[in-house]
């Protein structure tokens, strides 16, 4: 499969902290399912920023590609966190979903009916149909969850982000909305961040911890030493239970998820 973006010892940071990655070296494919891991801090989140052009490396480069060919940009669709997400701003469900054209519009030109039957394709996908003309500020987490990544896919892009997307999912969609991730995957790469190790292991082809620099494993059957030498801040136990591999962690002093045990 093309290479749609390589990163070439990728150095990125702030004035507060000017090493938050450093020398990462990463080749994500148009095919890839990449799954991203790391402690809190680590630079996971800045990382996403960089890929999505929001924020400009202090070394090295990022290159996108176009069918194999290098181009200034791709097309990306983000589906953030949702603490980032504003749910008392007057917006229907499906003016949500149908914002994710407004790149292939003309400047005050109307949708088209051609683009408002993608809403209605994309609603019935996402199991919305019903919800479409709801304000996002009486949906549940979950719903929101499913309409924003609704407007992150209707403009089939090249590649799909997905920044912890496991901390608002309606427990009763998860499997679908994991079927949908893996549907989607078909045409589209897609880079999930998660603290979720065990959902990551069992959903992505390959996975890359991110703490400053960045360790990558091809493939998803990885080993609790690779962890654990990759996780060298935040040391990880792996354990097998039910059919799919889980990670805990071991209790251990300076890590947030340990401080009230």
């Amino acid at each position: 499969m093309n290479k749609i973006i390589e990163l070439k010892d990728l150095s990125v940071g702030y004035e507060d902290n000017p090493y938050v990655l450093k020398n990462v070296n990463l080749d994500v494919f148009s095919d890839d399912f990449l799954g991203i891991i790391g402690p809190n801090g680590g630079g996971k989140t800045t990382l996403l920023k960089t890929i999505l052009g929001l924020v400009k490396p202090t070394g090295g480069k990022i290159t996108f590609f176009h069918k194999g060919v290098k181009t200034d940009k791709i097309n990306i669709g983000y589906l953030p966190q949702i603490n980032q997400i504003d749910k008392k701003f007057p917006i229907s469900v499906h003016d949500v979903i149908l914002s994710g054209l407004t790149a292939q519009r003309k400047i005050f030109s109307p949708y088209t009916k051609e683009q408002k039957e993608k809403v209605t394709d994309i609603a019935r996908q996402m199991g919305l149909e019903k919800l479409i003309d709801r304000p996002i500020g009486a949906l549940s987490g979950g719903q929101l969850q499913r309409t924003l990544l609704g407007r992150a896919i209707i403009d089939k892009p090249d590649l799909l982000v997905l920044d912890e997307p496991n901390s608002y999912v309606d427990k009763r969609f998860e499997t679908d909305f994991y079927k949908i991730l893996e549907d989607i995957n078909k045409n589209t790469a897609i880079i999930l961040v998660s603290h979720d190790v065990g959902t990551v292991i069992s959903l992505v082809k390959n996975i890359a911890c991110v703490n400053e620099g960045l360790h990558y494993h091809s493939g998803s059957d990885i080993t609790s030493e690779w962890l654990e030498e990759s996780y060298s801040s935040c040391p990880i136990e792996i354990v097998g239970h039910g059919d799919f591999p889980h990670r805990v962690l071991e209790k251990h002093d300076g890590c947030d998820c340990c401080k009230d045990e």
